[in-house]
């Protein structure tokens, strides 16, 4: 009876319940945890946190835009147009047919020479990631031909394939390749060694291994790769389209800005940039940041979008 008594007894019963209660909370934490990464963002909030911000953003662009051009701060229209200038130029463009022309000449050529280079940038990452002696000698290449600007591919370009849309296809997949290919290398170096133990141990090798163990595992980098070979695709895409001009080629939004160039036209020169801009902010919001969150949330790294 006494040594049910005892402090000793007393301390075990004690470290017994706080254990217990430790299992308790960490249990709860992780319900929270999923229920938080499960559950839909209300829309209210999606409006406060998400949409406001970057619209009083714009507004405030306006404002500060029309005061420069209202106190005659900058009073020389050929420097800077009005942003009632600028609209005009868009309802011209668009009542003569030719606004959607231009956007969708340059984003189909952008999003087919991006699939391209995502079916050469993925298996060239593997490789260059699984296999030492290609890793020796390519890794360098790839992360020198990273940091070349694209506008350097447009004149080989255009000498070796001529002003046809293979060209722009070319420059394209010499400045999106490098970044795609990068990205999964840098994933696959951040998979655990335990996982490729795991799926070895249960035959998952060679190309099973590569595809149910290595790109799953990878793909927080080879989304990251991805989105940065997408902004390289459309950053090479509108420098081929500025440089290279043909009748052949049509009008994109690339040589739109070169025609308000050459006509000295600052209205056309600031639709063409905006044009750019958002094409450029539409594709990441709609298909690579909804990706990129997905990944993430799906391993826990993402708690609260």
């Amino acid at each position: 009876m006494a040594s049910t008594d005892s402090p000793a007894a007393r301390d075990g019963v004690k470290d017994g319940a706080k254990h217990s209660n430790d299992l308790a909370g960490l249990e709860a934490g992780l319900d929270a945890l999923e229920s938080v990464q499960t559950g839909r963002t209300p829309f209210r909030e999606t409006l406060v946190k998400k949409i406001l911000p970057p619209l009083l953003a714009i507004a405030l662009v306006l404002v500060v835009w029309q005061a420069l051009i209202s106190f005659k701060i900058v009073d020389d229209p050929t420097k800077l147009p009005s942003p009632s200038d600028v609209w005009g130029e868009i309802e011209d463009a668009w009542l003569q047919g030719t606004l959607l022309g231009y956007i969708w000449t340059s984003v189909s050529r952008g999003l087919f020479g991006f699939l391209l280079a995502l079916a050469i940038g993925t298996p060239l990452g593997l490789l260059v990631a699984r296999v030492r002696f290609v890793r020796a000698a390519i890794g360098p290449i790839l992360s020198g031909l990273q940091s070349l600007p694209s506008v350097a591919w447009v004149p080989p370009a255009v000498i070796w394939l001529g002003l046809e849309p293979e060209m722009m296809y070319a420059v394209i997949l010499l400045g999106a390749v490098p970044s795609i290919a990068n990205g999964l290398v840098s994933g696959v170096d951040q998979v655990p060694p335990l996982f490729l133990r795991a799926g070895r141990t249960l035959g998952a090798t060679g190309l099973r291994g590569a595809w149910y163990i290595v790109m799953p595992a990878a793909l927080p980098g080879y989304v990251a790769g991805m989105k940065q070979g997408w902004a390289f695709s459309w950053r090479s895409l509108m420098a081929a389209e500025i440089i290279a001009s043909s009748p052949e080629l049509g009008v994109g939004l690339g040589q739109l800005l070169e025609n308000g160039r050459n006509t000295s036209s600052m209205s056309m020169v600031f639709l063409a940039i905006l044009l750019i801009l958002i094409v450029g902010i539409a594709i990441d919001l709609l298909i690579f940041s909804p990706l990129e969150r997905r990944v993430l949330r799906s391993r826990g790294l993402l708690v609260k979008s």
